[in-house]
């Protein structure tokens, strides 16, 4: 079992980032393994399969969310872990300071995504 490198899963973050830039749903989920997970928020249902992370992503870039990483993405074995701020537009502007978690395949696919936030890591930003 080979793990992908520090690099390809810096990449892949950046891929994620530019898919919400780009509101590209197709763009997220093709990072994704065809079984893949996504848990986001931790604690809420899982999306199971690529058909429905797509749906997922589709649904969240609705409100025009972009991501903005606070600091270099962390790798360790096949796990990479990322801070960012989400800016977001819903009844009125928004940030959520989330920290992701990306478990990658031999090929360099997401596995499991899980999203660490709740309504206490969102604030309203001035008008």
């Amino acid at each position: 079992y080979i793990m992908p490198s520090h690099e390809e899963m810096v990449r892949a973050v950046e891929r994620y980032v530019e898919a919400f830039d780009k509101a590209d749903a197709t763009m997220a989920s093709d990072l994704y393994a065809v079984d893949a997970t996504v848990e986001d928020p931790i604690g809420t249902p899982i999306h199971q399969g690529r058909d429905a992370i797509h749906a997922f992503y589709s649904m969240s870039m609705q409100a025009k969310a972009k991501l903005r990483l606070d600091g270099p993405v962390r790798t360790g074995g096949d796990y990479a872990a990322f801070a960012f701020t989400v800016l977001v537009d819903f009844g009125g502007p928004k940030e959520i300071e989330v920290i992701d978690t990306f478990k990658f395949d031999a090929e360099g696919k997401v596995t499991e995504m899980r999203a660490y936030w709740s309504p206490a890591n969102m604030r309203s930003t001035g008008a």
